[in-house]
């Protein structure tokens, strides 16, 4: 089995961060989410928390009290958005070049479009997801469907204003699967098995 490189972008609520472990589970491949967050930090030398509140967000925020003694330094006394989405890129396509992984989100299809990865977006009804984030959350439906449409929002925005794309845009990616048909086991065995005729694996 040769390198394996997958992107999974997902509606909130879908279950798509969970079809991404089920996924690197059954083919032994790590999967990066809020890791690639500890990463960029890391490498950078800023603090975690500045990523953690610009994670797939759009925003600007000061860098007192975020900048350490990393290889980026700013004359500016903020960090722009662009700035740590160079930051993550950079930590994306090292770790994609180093061996097979697995990206949750964070517009990684569009930053490894260079490299033989298989882009998949997961969906799910909004009942569906409604249900999943009470579930999770213990909000009421109201509140989770509030919280999805922010969410679901804030994402998009993100992945349109740095890809120049569409975010869940049929077009945009290899497969696209609702979670809800064969659940989150079924739904990665279908990535495998997609994967396996593609000559992935």
């Amino acid at each position: 089995m040769g390198k394996i490189l997958i992107s999974i972008g997902r509606q909130f609520g879908s279950g798509g961060r969970m079809v991404a472990l089920a996924v690197g589970e059954k083919l032994g491949v790590s999967v990066y989410d809020s890791e690639l967050i500890s990463k960029a930090a890391q490498e950078s030398g800023f603090s975690r928390d500045l990523f953690t509140k610009s994670d797939e967000r759009r925003s600007i925020f000061s860098s007192s009290g975020f900048f350490g003694s990393g290889r980026y330094s700013l004359t500016e006394n903020y960090v722009s958005e662009n700035e740590l989405f160079k930051i993550q890129s950079e930590v994306i396509r090292s770790t994609a070049e180093k061996g097979s992984a697995i990206f949750v989100g964070r517009c990684s299809d569009y930053i490894l479009r260079e490299m033989d990865c298989m882009d998949v977006f997961i969906t799910a009804p909004l009942q569906k997801r409604i249900e999943r984030v009470c579930e999770r959350s213990g909000l009421d439906e109201r509140e989770a469907e509030k919280l999805i449409e922010r969410r679901d929002h804030t994402r998009e925005s993100y992945y349109n204003y740095f890809t120049f794309g569409n975010w869940g845009q049929a077009s945009n990616y290899d497969i696209c699967l609702d979670s809800s048909v064969l659940g989150t086991e079924g739904t990665a065995e279908m990535i495998v098995e997609y994967a396996r005729r593609r000559g992935m694996l």
